[in-house]
């Protein structure tokens, strides 16, 4: 009977995903978002072996080749100091999937089991929870994230922390949200009835049915996560010279402009690209998931 059943949630689970696939798929601009940010993974991955010049993200001056315009030599130009722009800017790319990556690692287990204990615990729990988590959200995320890296030495890891106590409440409120209409469904009490502790009630029972949203805000938070952290680049709070940021590479830049405008609109257009291409993902993912729901 234990294997009927098992067998029974895995065709149920397989033909869901195949239905997600195909609505996925319906979407053109899901399909664009997708390819795009597998597109800028492999680059940011394979970096060393796909850009022309790898040795200008590092500690490197060429003033015979100074502020080039594009070429086919120097598909982006090159800076100020004559470093390839094209390859600091597939470099940068690192930088800005492990500042979401890493931030959204944090934030999401973080903010998730706050939202199910105070969604799943009335009384002073889910009250001193819920309002320590609107003193957060009460402040711009970006302020908030530039008021901590400021106190911080500017580096890549200290941002992330940064963004990280911005962006917890966001996931702690959403949860606590849907864990609040589920605490008093039919399934809940049914596990309640048959002796189930609190613990397996929330994780086994509650979390579950939550995984859909939190997973869909994640795909849309990518690029707003991107976004921040090269703000902070942007102001001089991310990482520091010579390595190779996108929002330092256009507040440099932007010195230039417009005589040289190459040197910033480029980073400028990947940033856009790359926050784009989540979005759409992310969108997709939302759009989808929304009509399996239905």
């Amino acid at each position: 009977m234990k294997n009927e059943n098992r067998t029974q949630i895995i065709s149920r689970a397989c033909e869901n995903f195949r239905r997600f696939i195909y609505r996925f798929s319906r979407d053109p601009l899901s399909i664009v978002g997708l390819v795009l940010v597998i597109l800028f993974i492999i680059l940011a991955i394979f970096a060393p072996l796909i850009v022309p010049y790898p040795k200008h993200a590092e500690p490197f001056v060429d003033w015979s080749n100074a502020s080039l315009p594009p070429s086919k030599d120097h598909l982006f130009g090159t800076d100020n100091m004559g470093r390839d722009i094209f390859s600091r800017t597939i470099f940068a790319l690192r930088g800005a999937l492990k500042m979401a990556i890493g931030v959204l690692a944090i934030v999401v287990p973080i903010g998730t089991i706050i939202g199910l204990v105070a969604g799943y615990y009335a009384g002073a729990v889910e009250m001193v929870l819920m309002r320590i988590s609107d003193i957060f959200l009460a402040l711009p995320s970006l302020v908030l994230a530039m008021a901590i890296a400021a106190i911080l030495r500017p580096t890549l890891f200290n941002n992330m922390i940064a963004v990280c106590v911005s962006w917890w409440p966001w996931y702690a409120r959403l949860t606590y949200g849907m864990v609040s209409s589920y605490r008093n469904e039919t399934f809940v009490q049914a596990a309640q009835i048959i002796g189930a502790n609190r613990w397996h009630i929330i994780f086994k029972e509650i979390l579950p049915n939550c995984l859909s949203p939190i997973f869909t805000k994640m795909a849309l938070d990518v690029g707003w996560v991107i976004l921040i952290g090269a703000s902070l680049s942007f102001v001089g709070l991310g990482e520091q010279p010579p390595t190779p940021a996108l929002g330092t590479m256009v507040a440099e830049g932007s010195r230039y402009l417009p005589d040289f405008w190459w040197i910033s609109v480029f980073p400028a257009i990947v940033i856009v690209l790359l926050i784009l291409s989540f979005n759409f993902l992310g969108d997709g993912i939302r759009d989808s998931l929304s009509l399996e729901e239905v």
